[in-house]
């Protein structure tokens, strides 16, 4: 038996390599990025409603923060891809790679064009933050695809 299946019997899951106690840390991270990234839209939204400052300072918080959580889950996501050749060989693992990456992208630019320029919100900055927003939508589905489709991270019942 090579390597490669040692760790996994016939037909088993591909792993996450990326784990604390057995539990995989990239989808325990992602939840922090989105919430940010779609709140930073919701604030920009808010300040082209109101004009209040406050919205736009908060929109740049936000985005911020979610870049830096973003990097953080990215560097699980990345150990996850190139610690598991199965987990490799979905095209899915790629397609939500790349969307995750075109996504906090965009938000680092956003983050880095308004940065003392609450104007750039009404511009280009509520547009950057909605483009995110998508993206993530399709990042999100894709890596559901590989969770509830193709079991990445998932548990055989052998081990159970």
């Amino acid at each position: 038996m090579d390597d490669i299946h040692a760790e996994h019997p016939a037909h088993g899951n591909p792993r996450s390599t990326a784990k604390i106690g057995g539990h995989p840390i990239h989808p325990m991270l992602v939840p922090f990025p989105i919430v940010c990234f779609a709140g930073a839209f919701a604030t920009d939204i808010a300040f082209m409603a109101s004009g209040e400052p406050a919205w736009a300072k908060a929109s740049t918080w936000l985005l911020g923060v979610g870049v830096g959580m973003a990097l953080l889950a990215a560097t699980a996501g990345l150990i996850d891809f190139f610690g598991d050749p199965l987990v490799r060989g979905h095209s899915d693992a790629v397609k939500h790679m790349i969307a995750n990456t075109s996504a906090v992208a965009l938000a680092a630019a956003n983050f880095v064009l308004r940065l003392g320029n609450p104007d750039f919100i009404g511009s280009t900055g509520i547009y950057l933050s909605g483009t995110v927003v998508l993206i993530l939508f399709y990042s999100g589905w894709k890596g559901g695809e590989l969770v509830f489709r193709h079991g990445v991270g998932v548990l055989d019942k052998h081990f159970r």
